[in-house]
């Protein structure tokens, strides 16, 4: 998601770590089915936990663990059940795939402060191609991109018999900062 940094950003440094303090992923989910009006639209979080850049690409770790429901609209039970539900066996099953990677393979300018960054997104033990544009702001790095669960071997939730579900496809958006100070040593 983030490969794009490193190109431009460095050119001729050595490796830079992220800025794990700063660096996030938001991801929103939606809802769908028949009584949809009746269920919430998700935000989820998390800080990356960890990532390089270099003149060549860029490798981002978040851990599942780390990502928390936001919901601001909703009750604190309800924040923690979707929460565990999340974490839990049914979705990510965080305690069997712990992280979530994306490596870059290509890195290409695509105009003042934009690359197209093409990589590998490995979610819930399966590896996918990923292609995002990223966008480069006051040494922000951002991006948005869709992604299937199903294409993760994950099974949208369904409640209610199915009158209330998630939607396969969610919308991830990311801001990376490279950490102050620069190479890694």
């Amino acid at each position: 998601m983030v490969a794009t940094l490193a190109t431009t950003a460095l050119s001729g440094a050595e490796d830079q770590a992220i800025d794990v303090s700063t660096s996030t992923l938001t991801i929103h989910v939606f809802k769908s089915g028949l009584f949809s009006a009746f269920a919430d639209n998700h935000v989820v979080s998390a800080r990356i936990a960890s990532g390089l850049l270099s003149e060549t690409g860029v490798c981002i770790v978040a851990r599942t663990s780390a990502l928390t429901v936001l919901d601001p609209d909703a009750s604190e039970s309800a924040r923690a059940e979707v929460q565990q539900r999340m974490l839990g066996p049914e979705v990510l099953d965080s305690e069997r795939f712990p992280e979530i990677t994306f490596t870059s393979t290509v890195v290409e300018r695509a105009g003042n402060d934009r690359w197209r960054v093409t990589g590998n997104l490995i979610l819930h033990g399966r590896k996918r191609p990923l292609s995002v544009t990223v966008t480069e702001r006051d040494g922000h790095y951002f991006g948005t991109f869709a992604l299937k669960q199903r294409d993760f071997g994950i099974e949208p939730v369904r409640v209610a018999g199915g009158v209330v579900r998630v939607k396969d496809e969610l919308t991830v958006e990311f801001d990376i900062v490279s950490a102050p100070g620069g190479a890694r040593e």
